[in-house]
C-alpha cells in the first residue's frame, strides 16, 4: 500500500498546512465572540445635536444604471433635510441611456428647489475613485454621504447620521446594509446571510473594541476635512473605501459604525455579477494590505490593533489554501485507507474547530438582526459551500492582487426587480465560456468522486466534507453556464 503512495508524507504537510491556515482565520472567530461579549453592554455616546444651517454633500457615483438611477434621487431628495442646506452631485460616467434619464430627473429637482448638479467626467480616469475625488473638489458640504446605485436611503437618514459626529475627531459613521431582494433566490439569501455576518459581528463588534472598521463603499457619512487630510479617494486598489479607510485610522480619525441604522439595497441576482463583485473586493483587500500593512506595524497602535488589523485585511488568504484542500481530500481518502497514519488522522480532528468557530459566529450575527434567526442558520452549509465554490474565482483574485496586476474597476449592475421579469437585463451582456468556467467544472467532477469514495470507503465525516465542495463547485458551475447560456 506504501507503495503505491510514495507522496503521502509530502500530501499529509500540505493538506496540515491548509488545514491550519484555514483553523487559524476560522478561529478568529472565537476572538470576536469574546469582544461581543466583553462589550456586550456597552453604553451609546452622548448624541451631537444637529445643525441643519451646516452643508451636507450627496455624492450618488453612477455608470450605466438607467434602472435604478431615477429610483435613487427620487430617495435622496426626500431626506429630512433642508433644502438650502443639501447639495447632491450626480457623478454620472455612464455611456448609455443613464445619462438622458439622469439629465432628465435632475432637470425636474432643479426646478422644484433642490441644489442638485449632474457632474459628467470626459473619460472614467480612477472610477469610481476617480469620479468621488473630482466630486469632492467641488463639493460646499461639510459632510459628505455616498450612495451607491442600487441604494434607497430612508428619509431619516441624514438625521440618524449626523448625530453621531459628536467629536471633531469622528472622520466617518457607517450605516448597515439592509436587503431589499433578500428572498428573491437562493442566492440572494446566502449573500445576505453572510453580509450579516460582516455587519452583524464584524463592523459592530471591532467599533466597540477600538480597532479599525471600514467605510462600505455606500450609505455612510464622511467628515470632508478627514477625506482631504488623509489623501483623498485613491485608485491603486479595487478597494478605494476600504484603502481611505485605513489611511484615515491611521491618522487618527474615530469611525463609528451604526447597528441598528439601516440602508436598505439590492443584492446581485446572477451569479456572474456575484462573482466579478467577490472578486474586486478580494483582490482589492489584497491590494490594501499590501499597501497599508507595512504602515500599522510601523505606528504606534497596540499590538492588539495591529493583530486585528492584519487578520481584516489578509483573510482572503484562506482562498488558495481552500482550494489546496479540495484538491488533496480525495487522496487523504486512499491514506487513511492505508491504515499506517491512524495516529494523523485521530489528531486531525481537531480541525472541526474551525467550523465550530465559523458556525457559531454567524449565529450572533443573525441573533443580533433577526428575531427569527433560528430558521436565518438553516443556511448556513449552503453559505459555506458557496464559498468553497467561489474558490476558484477568488483564488485568482488573490493571485493578481499579490503580483500587482492591474484590473479595471468592473462595478456590479442592479436593476429594479420589478423590471427584471419583463424585460431582458440590458447589462446582461453576451459572455463566452472562460477557462474559470471549465476550471470550476473540472473541480465538480472531482469533488464528485471524491464524494463517491467517501460513500465506498463508508468515511461518514470525509462524506459530509466532501459533499460540501461538490455542492459549492456545482451551484457556481450550473449557475455560471446558466449565465452563459442565456445571455448568448
Amino acid at each position: 500500500m506504501m507503495n503505491s503512495f510514495p507522496f503521502a508524507e509530502l500530501i499529509l504537510i500540505l493538506y496540515t498546512i491548509s488545514l491550519s491556515v484555514l483553523l487559524l482565520y476560522s478561529s478568529h472567530g472565537f476572538i470576536m465572540l469574546y469582544y461581543q461579549h466583553k462589550f456586550r453592554n456597552k453604553s451609546s455616546r452622548l448624541l451631537q445635536k444637529i445643525d441643519t444651517s451646516k452643508v451636507v454633500t450627496i455624492q450618488l457615483p453612477l455608470f450605466n444604471e438607467m434602472y435604478v438611477a431615477e429610483r435613487l434621487i427620487n430617495a435622496v431628495c426626500k431626506l429630512d433635510y433642508p433644502k438650502e442646506s443639501l447639495e447632491i452631485q450626480v457623478l454620472d460616467d455612464s455611456s448609455d441611456e443613464t445619462v438622458n434619464i439622469v439629465a432628465n430627473i435632475v432637470k425636474q429637482k432643479r426646478e422644484q428647489g433642490f441644489l442638485i448638479s449632474h457632474v459628467q467626467r470626459k473619460n472614467r480616469v480612477g472610477f469610481k475613485a476617480g469620479a468621488l475625488k473630482e466630486g469632492l473638489a467641488k463639493a460646499k458640504g461639510e459632510f459628505i454621504a455616498i450612495f451607491d446605485a442600487d441604494f434607497i436611503p430612508p428619509s431619516n437618514f441624514l438625521i440618524n447620521t449626523l448625530s453621531h459626529f459628536y467629536s471633531n475627531n469622528i472622520g466617518m459613521v457607517q450605516t448597515r446594509w439592509e436587503h431589499l431582494n433578500e428572498k428573491h433566490s437562493f442566492l440572494t439569501r446566502i449573500q445576505a446571510f453572510a453580509l450579516n455576518g460582516h455587519f452583524g459581528v464584524e463592523q459592530k463588534i471591532r467599533n466597540d473594541a477600538g480597532f479599525f472598521i471600514n467605510f462600505n463603499g455606500t450609505a455612510g457619512v464622511w467628515r470632508k476635512e478627514c477625506i482631504v487630510e488623509s489623501g483623498n479617494w485613491g485608485s491603486d486598489t479595487l478597494t478605494e473605501d476600504l484603502d481611505l479607510s485605513y489611511r484615515a485610522q491611521l491618522k487618527g480619525w474615530e469611525f463609528v459604525f451604526l447597528k441598528d441604522i439601516t440602508t436598505p439595497s439590492e443584492l446581485p441576482t446572477e451569479i456572474s455579477s456575484l462573482k466579478t463583485q467577490q472578486f474586486r473586493w478580494t483582490k482589492g483587500a489584497i491590494e490594501t494590505a499590501i499597501k497599508l500593512l507595512p504602515s500599522v506595524w510601523k505606528s504606534n497602535l497596540s499590538l492588539k490593533v495591529k493583530l486585528q488589523s492584519t487578520f481584516h485585511l489578509t483573510n482572503n488568504l484562506v482562498y488558495p489554501f481552500v482550494l489546496v484542500v479540495a484538491v488533496l481530500n480525495l487522496p487523504i481518502l486512499f491514506i487513511k485507507q492505508s491504515g499506517y497514519y491512524d495516529t494523523y488522522f485521530y489528531y486531525s480532528s481537531l480541525f472541526i474547530f474551525a467550523f465550530i468557530s465559523t458556525l457559531l459566529f454567524y449565529i450572533i450575527a443573525q441573533k443580533s438582526i433577526y428575531t427569527n434567526w433560528r430558521r436565518k442558520i438553516i443556511i448556513f452549509p449552503f453559505f459555506l459551500s458557496t464559498t468553497m465554490g467561489l474558490a476558484l474565482n477568488n483564488t485568482k483574485a488573490v493571485y493578481e492582487g499579490i503580483t500587482n496586476k492591474k484590473s479595471e474597476f468592473i462595478r456590479t449592475p442592479k436593476f429594479v426587480q420589478a423590471q427584471s421579469f419583463l424585460q431582458k437585463n440590458r447589462y446582461a451582456s453576451k459572455s463566452n465560456i472562460t477557462l474559470l468556467h471549465i476550471a470550476e467544472l473540472i473541480f465538480t467532477i472531482y469533488s464528485l468522486i471524491a464524494v463517491a469514495f467517501s460513500l465506498f470507503y463508508f468515511q461518514l465525516a470525509a462524506l459530509s466534507f466532501n459533499f460540501m465542495f461538490f455542492f459549492g463547485f456545482f451551484l457556481v458551475t450550473v449557475l455560471s453556464l446558466k449565465d452563459v447560456l442565456t445571455k448568448n
